[in-house]
């Protein structure tokens, strides 16, 4: 008898809900969204994770550091995605305190992580290319490096298992959520988490990225003006047909080199460029609606969801950017997708003897980090451009007072949620 009226309570409560806490067509056009999403981050982030550690160059530094990177993106993958999409198909929290809290800190753990590793990646890169003779201890620092990068991930999450916690609607009663509603005895102390929240997600490893691939750039620029200096001034002395065959040799290693320099610099723009695309909008919304909240409600729903969709695609495009050029990434799917029907015993009967042969090719090429001898320049033949700086890569919502369906409340914004 008491379940039967409660049960009705529950039903005449969420018939009288307003619209926006109910599941509606914005809320379908988001889940949809966020299915495509899943779809090409899993693919995307499994076959770098696959690729690299079935590659015979697993155990590079840098390899091991893109390896941690597709970890962080995956953990937004499975974790952060599929609780949007059944955050916003039941409109309300029905998992449980503890899940509330569980779940939130694995949310803003993803984001973190995958912050802090580009941070790492672009360190390391800082070392490689402005201090290339520290390598003895290049291993050891870029294991101490992701060490921290998890450390300091786990201490940024962890405060958001304590300020969450599963609340009662007050106005609809049996409408529960999972908030931050009443944790913050000022709004000084919500909007000085906010911005902790937002430096430490965005702008720290923003301008530690910024700052060593500007030194990278710089010193890459300075060593091209030198060598072209030097090959210059030994191309005036040339007499003999000797000498300009050997300085037809240089300036062909110099070339060479040269084309590396601009691929590593497109694809560090890009990267740059990737992260500050899909985060920068989403944090201008963020420290709006903290310094201005009455006007920040005013923004349409549907933008304050696009631009945390926006955030969340980094996600997907870190293993696109990197594997564009650093890989063939469709050679690696289809790679992928061929270990997968090898290890299915009706499936392998039933493959021609083309699988082999992709299986006897494996995933060599991805890790090619370069192998030099003192005066050889290692090519990488199959696509003409050299290995040796092939990896050069970086990468890189409050909650409302209001119970609204959908996790980002009346203002959608929700870098790490308070």
């Amino acid at each position: 008898m008491w379940q039967e009226n409660t049960t009705e309570l529950i039903n005449n409560t969420h018939h009288q809900l307003p619209d926006e806490l109910k599941f509606n067509n914005n809320a379908l056009v988001v889940v949809i969204v966020y299915g495509v999403l899943f779809i090409i981050a899993a693919v995307g982030n499994l076959t770098v994770f696959i690729t690299l550690v079935r590659g015979r160059h697993r155990k590079s530094r840098i390899s091991l550091m893109i390896t941690h990177l597709s970890v962080a993106d995956l953990f937004v993958t499975f974790v952060m995605i599929p609780l949007e999409i059944g955050w916003r198909l039941t409109t309300q929290w029905i998992a449980g305190n503890v899940a509330c809290k569980f779940f939130l800190f694995l949310r803003a753990f993803g984001l973190y992580l995958s912050s802090n590793v580009l941070v790492c990646v672009s360190v390391d890169r800082y070392f490689a290319v402005l201090h290339p003779l520290r390598v003895n201890d290049a291993r050891r620092r870029g294991k101490v490096m992701l060490s921290i990068a998890w450390l300091c991930s786990l201490l940024c999450a962890l405060p958001q298992s304590v300020v969450f916690h599963v609340s009662e609607h007050p106005e609809y009663p049996g409408f529960w959520q999972c908030v931050s509603f009443g944790f913050f005895r000022t709004q000084a102390e919500e909007t000085a988490y906010n911005l902790f929240c937002v430096f430490a997600m965005y702008f720290v490893p923003l301008i530690v990225i910024i700052f060593a691939y500007t030194c990278i750039l710089w010193e890459i620029s300075k060593k091209t003006r030198e060598t072209r200096e030097a090959f210059g001034t030994l191309g005036e002395e040339s007499e003999s047909e000797r000498m300009r065959g050997r300085m037809r040799l240089r300036r062909s290693d110099m070339s060479n080199i040269e084309r590396a320099r601009t691929r590593t610099l497109r694809m560090t723009i890009t990267i740059v460029a990737a992260f500050i695309w899909c985060w920068t909008p989403y944090v201008v919304m963020t420290l709006w609606y903290m310094f201005d909240r009455e006007s920040a409600e005013k923004v349409d729903s549907w933008l304050q969801d696009g631009l945390f969709i926006m955030a969340v695609s980094n996600s997907c495009m870190n293993p696109l950017v990197y594997g564009s050029y650093a890989m063939n990434f469709k050679r690696e799917c289809r790679t992928c997708l061929c270990c997968l029907v090898a290890t299915d015993p009706l499936l392998q009967r039933k493959s021609t003897g083309g699988s082999a042969a992709t299986r006897s090719t494996g995933v060599a090429t991805f890790g090619n980090l370069g192998h030099h001898n003192r005066n050889q320049l290692t090519i990488n033949r199959r696509n003409q451009r050299p290995a040796s700086v092939e990896h050069l890569m970086i990468r890189g919502r409050p909650e409302s007072e209001d119970y609204h369906s959908d996790p980002g409340g009346a203002t959608g914004v929700y870098l790490v949620p308070s």
